[in-house]
């Protein structure tokens, strides 16, 4: 292809509009991918030498042309020109002044930008799923960590953002790992629904040069080939599917990020973020804001916008390759960039975070124990139905006391229900009432732990 030519410029004979030119250009955001073309050129060119196309010389010289066209981007020194439109453009016109037009020129026989931008943004999108699996995977060894070294820290638990049941600190940690492990689970599903072989689908009707595509997914390692031709080209279900794991993975990323915020509050007080992860406020010097978390909290919604506008574009597109599905790859990349750093983020201040396990412990109250208080009952034959209403009523005649629950005599509770003996006081014991939830995915230490060995055992599973 000669310089400043278009691919498709044959047909036409009259200028584009400038304007049209960068609005329908991509260059600027999709050179990202120079590697996943040139790797799927280079497959390309096997193929087609393997048909009768390329002799072993200008095969030789297409793969050696594209390793230079590689390195030039990989140094910084690929100039990009005005007719380069996107990346395969690009690439092309550079192979063409590297080894000549007329070896160049066969690259593309039988070849289409349709099949070729599909495989290109599949092969970039696995490489960098499996980058976004290893740093889930270390978010969720951190969170292993924190939870085995702080199990002993007994906090309230909340409903209703009100005081519930006391918990460990390392179950409430962990009931937020647990959806990030589905989450790995589910990049795991994905991957392998991204990872399916289009080219050799050609424009829409498949390949006339009968290029061998069983060949073309072994060299390019895909699990599997896209059967139908027109689907292979017009498919953009496993972008759909990433933005939707993204937004998945940011809304559990967003709740963990409002809870640490409500607890590093001065109300609160149970955790501090490392200096790393807050920033100061410009009028007021005593503060310490959580704009880390603000920010993990805010672009769970980016990451959302991303998918359902996306999925607005691709919802009334007629049947293979239009240029609407161009609109594909900006928000995938944002969203890519946007689930990586996150991720990272909230690794780093989950690693650094301070925990007040002394101001924890003033937060406990005793009526955090008005449960355990019922359940004493239910042990010696009460209904629970009827505990539970001897339980508030206990509450209230501590309210209209102006004390605590705990701080009502054994008489009193005697003139509740006959069954409460002088061991009621033992109810009041938080260490007691946590190891009583001992069933499994309960509170007590022996579940957290074996919740420890879950995330671990599933890490191990998912790693390699």
């Amino acid at each position: 292809m000669a310089s400043g030519h278009k691919l498709w410029g044959g047909r036409f004979t009259g200028e584009t509009d400038p304007l049209m030119t960068a609005y329908n250009e991509s260059i600027h955001y999709d050179k990202r991918m120079f590697n996943a073309d040139i790797d799927g050129s280079k497959a390309y060119a096997k193929a087609l030498k393997q048909r009768g196309i390329l002799v072993d010389e200008e095969l030789e010289a297409i793969l050696t042309g594209l390793e230079t066209v590689r390195d030039e981007w990989k140094q910084g020194k690929f100039v990009l020109q005005p007719s380069d439109e996107d990346i395969h453009t690009a690439n092309e016109r550079r192979l063409g002044e590297v080894i000549g037009t007329g070896i160049a020129g066969k690259l593309h026989t039988g070849r289409s930008r349709n099949d070729q931008v599909a495989t290109d943004m599949r092969l970039w999108l696995r490489e960098e799923m499996k980058d976004v699996k290893k740093i889930l995977i270390n978010l969720l060894q951190v969170f292993a960590a924190r939870a085995e070294k702080e199990i002993d820290i007994v906090m309230p638990g909340y409903t209703h953002l009100q005081r519930a049941q006391p918990i460990r600190w390392s179950h409430f940690l962990l009931s937020h790992a647990l959806p990030i492990t589905t989450d790995l689970v589910r990049l795991t599903e994905v991957y392998t629904r991204v990872n399916q072989l289009p080219l050799g689908a050609g424009a829409l009707a498949g390949n006339p040069f009968a290029v061998d595509r069983e060949f073309l997914r072994k060299e390019l390692g895909f699990d599997g080939i896209i059967m139908n031709s027109m689907n292979a080209v017009a498919d953009r279900d496993f972008v759909i599917e990433f933005m939707f794991w993204s937004s998945m993975v940011m809304s559990h990323i967003s709740r963990i990020a409002e809870d640490l915020i409500i607890y590093s509050t001065s109300e609160f007080s149970f955790v501090t973020l490392s200096d790393a992860y807050a920033t100061g406020s410009s009028i007021m010097p005593q503060k310490k804001n959580p704009d880390s978390l603000e920010l993990l909290r805010g672009k769970s919604g980016r990451a959302f916008g991303n998918m359902a506008g996306f999925m607005m574009s691709v919802k009334g597109i007629p049947s293979t390759y239009n240029k609407d599905l161009q609109e594909d790859k900006e928000p995938l990349f944002d969203s890519l960039k946007t689930v990586k750093d996150s991720i990272q983020i909230l690794t780093g201040v989950l690693s650094t975070l301070t925990v007040h396990p002394d101001k924890i412990a003033k937060s406990l109250t005793a009526d955090l124990l008005a449960t355990d208080l019922a359940e004493y009952l239910v042990r010696k034959g009460v209904p629970f139905r009827q505990t539970h209403h001897i339980s508030g009523s206990a509450v209230r005649m501590a309210e209209e006391r102006g004390t605590t629950i705990d701080q009502l005599s054994v008489e009193d509770f005697k003139s509740l229900h006959p069954l409460y003996e002088d061991d009621v006081a033992a109810v009041f014991d938080y260490e007691a009432s946590v190891e009583k939830r001992c069933a499994i995915g309960g509170t007590a230490k022996s579940c957290v732990v074996d919740q420890i060995k879950n995330i671990r055992n599933i890490i191990a599973r998912y790693k390699d």
